[in-house]
């Protein structure tokens, strides 16, 4: 079973790249047992929407709530 930290690493990967179905498993399962990878990845998810309205230059327009990654 991988630790939070490699977890937290897939989280970042899968927006960047599509992940292969053994870490998309992998991720999936330790989502379900740990709150704090979930959290982490709620809030990656909210990071990322605010830099990219911050670059499409509504700077001051802070996203309401974080898209739900699993909705992507």
């Amino acid at each position: 079973m991988p630790n939070c930290r490699e977890i937290t690493r897939l989280c970042s990967d899968a927006l960047e790249r599509e992940l292969t179905l053994r870490e998309r498993v992998t991720l999936r399962t330790h989502l379900t047992i740990c709150v704090a990878c979930r959290n982490f990845r709620t809030h990656l998810a909210f990071l990322r929407q605010a830099m990219h309205r911050y670059a499409e230059g509504q700077g001051d327009a802070v996203p309401d709530k974080a898209e739900d990654p699993e909705k992507r």
